[in-house]
């Protein structure tokens, strides 16, 4: 049904994205991180029209990995941007657990903590592996229910919060401090925007279980797209008024906690956390639901390793192992800039497939992929250059992690072309 598709579209897109990246696209963007919010709005949905344009046609649970595969044929090339892809989606998990982990202990003052923080995210993963593996029709269930929850309960705090700023008088910009890093600084942090935003590209993997995907995948990946673009420019335009960019740099982590505060008091910071809770964890359960059903996909066409055969439910296994090593090891600020990176590489491909092979194919139009490779160029480069500059170590990571995909494909193919 089209309704489940978009509770499990929004479901993954409303979770860590608001909650944790509003502090580090204000990093960049100053005063103006709602307007990079919108603007990531945009450069999602413009490029959204090549994925509706193939799942539509060739609606399948593999969606961009039969995509690249179809446009570049099972080679090198699609099996690294389909990893690309993969590891992407892994990061965006890891980024989901560590997010519950701060929300839920910041009423206790211990958000910062580098033990508790990363223990929690690696349990809330466990716990939501364990559930998709017992009952993955209980995922398909309460992807509606919580999604009409964390809709309702951002909503409602930031309406709140935009008329707590109306009614004092101070108007909703007061806060506003004149930083900001120029037009570089608003495309760097619509970079990170577009993270918020990229779940849409879970429901391409859902054309088997849509009914009519021709009309209804297209329109799922709009409504979900128009429902979080119109929740996060709400939401942070609450925030902006309430605690102002230089309030929202210094609670980085926890921002939308840290907003709620002084209007609300400690009543709001607990319905702010309950409603990150939710947001959260039901964004694992719904994300590693679609994502090990991508890996099972590449298992199947031997663009992805697999464990020895008597170890069953390996997509989701490797999926969960995966997401937990990223929530050990790295920050927030580092697992959004490496999902950055490798999803933006990966929608390039994806575009750049629709202009060079699938064209006539799919009946697109070449003018919309060619705008999105623009706007993805556009805010990209500025990233990487102000990247370099303030965090040369995860940009070395993130090419690290790049390489070894294209080499671990490189050595795949290989093995395939001599019968191994």
């Amino acid at each position: 049904m089209m309704t489940g598709s978009i509770s499990l579209g929004t479901g993954v897109m409303i979770g860590a994205g608001i909650f944790a990246l509003v502090g580090q696209v204000a990093e960049f963007a100053g005063d103006w991180f709602p307007l990079a919010f919108l603007l990531g709005a945009i450069v999602s949905g413009v490029s959204s029209y090549s994925y509706v344009r193939y799942s539509s046609v060739n609606p399948s649970s593999g969606g961009i990995a039969m995509l690249l595969k179809d446009a570049y044929g099972p080679g090198v090339v699609a099996g690294s941007f389909s990893l690309f892809m993969y590891v992407s989606m892994v990061v965006a998990e890891s980024l989901l657990a560590r997010t519950f982990g701060t929300y839920l202990l910041r009423p206790f003052g211990l958000q910062g903590s580098a033990i508790l923080v990363p223990v929690l995210g690696v349990a809330a993963i466990v716990a939501a592996a364990v559930v998709n593996l017992v009952s993955n029709k209980l995922v398909e269930r309460s992807a509606t229910t919580t999604a009409v929850l964390k809709i309702l309960g951002i909503a409602l705090l930031a309406i709140a919060g935009l008329i707590g700023a109306g009614l004092s008088g101070d108007g909703f910009f007061s806060k506003s401090s004149g930083d900001s890093l120029g037009i570089a600084g608003l495309l760097a942090g619509t970079t990170l925007c577009v993270l918020a935003y990229k779940g849409f590209t879970t429901i391409t993997n859902q054309g088997d279980d849509i009914r009519d995907p021709k009309k209804n995948l297209a329109r799922s990946i709009v409504i979900s797209l128009l429902i979080c673009a119109m929740l996060y420019l709400l939401i942070t335009v609450s925030v902006e008024s309430s605690i102002g960019a230089e309030g929202v740099v210094k609670a980085r982590d926890y921002a939308l906690v840290q907003a709620a505060e002084p209007l609300f008091g400690s009543w709001g910071v607990g319905i702010t956390v309950a409603i990150a809770v939710v947001a959260t964890l039901s964004g694992l359960l719904a994300s590693l639901y679609s994502v090990s059903r991508l890996y099972a996909m590449l298992q199947g066409i031997r663009q992805a390793p697999s464990l020895p055969k008597r170890i069953s439910h390996q997509p989701m296994i490797i999926t969960a192992g995966l997401a937990i090593l990223a929530t050990a090891f790295l920050d927030l600020s580092q697992i959004a800039s490496m999902g950055a990176f490798l999803y933006l590489a990966m929608d390039i491909s994806v575009q750049w497939a629709v202009i060079r092979h699938l064209r006539s194919k799919i009946q697109a139009k070449v003018w919309v992929p060619a705008l999105t490779i623009v706007l993805d160029l556009a805010i990209l480069v500025p990233f990487t250059v102000l990247k370099v500059q303030n965090d040369l170590f995860t940009v070395i990571v993130a090419a690290a992690v790049a390489a070894s995909i294209v080499i671990a494909q490189i050595l795949a193919v290989r093995a395939r072309t001599n019968g191994v």
